[in-house]
């Protein structure tokens, strides 16, 4: 199968050449021990560079994929963790961030729907066990997700709700993952109760960060929030977070468009069936997209210039990626966002003994 082949053109927006001149662009920015940084001698986190591994995979880059998850448990220390930044094979930020921790799972078993090979999954399983148990260690009272450990191993006194809502779908897909081995991990899927019920009832619980785009959608894009709760929400936050006819502001508090949010929000709004919105959304990419196939991080109005200066990021080119994927449904993965028809392992509400909170 050629790149190419591996695609097609997302109507009225790109086409399959455009969709493999990005994932090529991607591809040609991983180093040859697999770790994929931001951009060419820039540095690489976990998190980006799972996100960046899932764009190749859609792109039909699977061995260059699988690459890049065995830099990961090459990398891996034996807590289960990672580090927050890499440059090169140097540690450039010591902080551990749970959520980064956590989406090895995500991606791995988006790399599993989309082959059908259950093989790197079976390889990387010890690797995405240590990371989720070493996560879940840091699971709150409430049922929220202390967001990380600073580089002197202190835990950090409080929860974040895109970085929650991002380990809610990491954990789901660990314990689906688990099933599929063979490798029954029930005590993920409670976690991933108490964590989802946090996320869906108490808002109050994590650190108050509205202004940022992904506080607004990531509950929805992570599945934590469904059906009518999350078509509300998504609805709800249009006018501070889009700038119509330019894109998803990164903060509302700015008139910077950022690709990478852009596109997620588009995922989020096709998880939840909106996909006509969707893809108008999404159109607003292409103002980011440069010949070769690279997008602009961040373009800041009213002058559409580039922010930071000229940057380019492997994890926006694979946003756009994975949302193409969603919206022309072309590979296995292609649903794993949506809820109504995702793969996952289900999770019950789960509710802290005396929480008020009413059921929806």
């Amino acid at each position: 199968m050629t790149t190419t082949d591996a695609l097609f053109a997302v109507p009225g927006v790109l086409s399959a050449e455009e969709l493999a001149r990005t994932a090529r662009f991607v591809a040609d920015c991983q180093a040859p021990d697999g770790q994929i940084p931001w951009y060419p001698g820039g540095h690489c986190d976990p998190w980006n560079h799972v996100e960046a591994a899932m764009g190749l995979t859609v792109a039909g880059h699977h061995e260059a994929a699988r690459a890049a998850y065995r830099w990961l448990a090459r990398a891996q220390l034996g807590d289960g963790s990672w580090f927050n930044y890499y440059l090169g094979e140097r540690v450039r930020d010591a902080r551990l961030d749970t959520n980064v921790c956590a989406y090895v799972a995500v991606g791995v078993y988006h790399h599993l729907l989309a082959t059908g090979d259950e093989s790197l999954a079976a390889e990387l399983w010890p690797t995405i066990e240590r990371a989720v148990d070493f996560v879940l260690a840091h699971q709150r009272p409430d049922g929220t997700v202390t967001w990380s450990l600073d580089a002197q191993g202190r835990s950090e006194g409080y929860a974040l709700l895109t970085g929650s809502s991002s380990v809610f779908l990491s954990v789901r897909c660990a314990a689906t993952l688990a099933r599929a081995l063979g490798r029954e991990r029930p005590d993920w899927l409670v976690a991933a109760g108490r964590l989802g019920h946090a996320i869906a009832h108490h808002p109050g619980a994590f650190a108050p960060k509205n202004e940022f785009a992904m506080d607004w959608y990531y509950p929805v894009l992570g599945g934590a929030l469904t059906g009518e709760r999350a078509a509300q929400r998504l609805e709800g936050g249009v006018e501070r977070h889009v700038m119509e006819g330019l894109g998803v502001r990164c903060v509302s508090t700015n008139d910077w468009v950022t690709a990478a949010e852009t596109a997620e929000c588009a995922l989020a709004l096709d998880a939840t069936g909106a996909t006509n919105l969707a893809l108008e959304l999404f159109a607003l990419t292409s103002r980011h997209r440069r010949e070769d196939g690279a997008y602009w991080t961040g373009l800041a109005y009213p002058g559409a210039v580039t922010f930071p200066h000229r940057e380019v990021t492997t994890y926006t080119a694979a946003a756009v990626l994975l949302a193409a994927d969603a919206l022309t449904s072309r590979t296995g993965a292609a649903g794993l966002f949506r809820h109504d028809e995702s793969p996952l392992a289900p999770v019950e509400d789960l509710a802290e003994p005396g929480c008020a909170a009413q059921r929806v």
